[in-house]
């Protein structure tokens, strides 16, 4: 797909200016959302037009004005070519997702993780899933694993409005619970030591919040899943960048664990990757 998209432009495109284009770009539902450079910005028509003819199934192109940004993870984004919208229905995993794509924070590529995730979730578990969103990870793992409880939380309004519309979608009333609010005062008002399973999909907080993903463990313990960007120089391992500063975090708050898994999620740009670790808490005493 991302040599088509090339050749498809080289006719239309200038080399120097087609090597500025970015080879990758997210289908969500049937929004494709491009990113550009200031030199290929000016064949923005040209881009949308080429990705909509490799995928028939892509109705609107929006093309992404800048980094993710802000608490609530949202990218500005501008309209390209197609219909005018930014409303989708996604697919994925047997379940369907409505999103905002300008309001709410939605990654199509975090699709393989999240049946890791639920590939993970044992029968009778309680998960509490810091970080939410529209209700991807929860209702995913609702959906492929014995979960008795997944709370799940998010701080945006917007987003907990499409989750709660998510869960009815998929049928996981009683299952997925939907939260309104900051994940630390949440889990210190309704949520300590019930979790079996804490999930931290939000790499920009994660680090700060760790103490709060103990106390929402049983005192007995469990599992954090804990996501983090990491940027390295050559030779580097993020995976080992990451767990180093997060063991001594938890060593610091005196906890018995054990790093059972650190890979590389995805590359975020250059240099830049997103890690997780599986962690096993032995015990929590917060």
């Amino acid at each position: 797909m991302k040599r088509r998209l090339r050749e498809l432009l080289s006719e239309v495109l200038p080399p120097e200016d087609l090597a500025c284009v970015y080879n990758s770009y997210d289908i969500i539902g049937d929004i494709a959302v491009v990113r550009l450079t200031p030199a290929s910005e000016k064949y923005n028509r040209a881009i949308a037009e080429a990705v909509m003819s490799v995928h028939k199934n892509v109705k609107t192109v929006l093309a992404q004005k800048g980094p993710v940004h802000g608490d609530f993870r949202l990218r500005k984004l501008e309209w390209v070519a197609g219909e005018d919208k930014t409303i989708v229905v996604h697919k994925e995993c047997g379940c369907a997702f409505s999103v905002d794509v300008a309001e709410c924070y939605f990654s199509p590529r975090l699709m393989c993780e999240r049946m890791r995730i639920a590939g993970q979730v044992e029968s009778g578990e309680v998960l509490v899933n810091m970080f939410a969103g529209v209700g991807c990870f929860s209702i995913i793992v609702a959906k492929h694993s014995g979960v008795l409880k997944a709370y799940s939380i998010d701080v945006s309004p917007v987003a907990f409005q499409f989750m709660r519309e998510n869960i009815r979608k998929n049928g996981a009333y009683g299952k997925v619970i939907p939260l309104l609010g900051d994940a630390k005062q949440v889990i210190e008002g309704r949520l300590t030591h019930v979790a079996d399973r804490v999930l931290m999909p939000l790499p920009g907080k994660a680090f700060e919040y760790l103490p709060f993903a103990l106390l929402a463990l049983k005192k007995s313990g469990g599992w954090i899943h804990y996501y983090d960007f990491e940027y390295v120089s050559k030779n580097e391992s993020p995976v080992g960048r990451v767990m180093s500063k997060v063991v001594k975090r938890l060593q610091l708050l005196d906890v018995d664990l054990a790093v059972q898994l650190g890979r590389i999620v995805r590359t975020t740009g250059p240099n830049w990757c997103q890690v997780v670790l599986d962690i096993r808490v032995n015990s929590s005493s917060r």
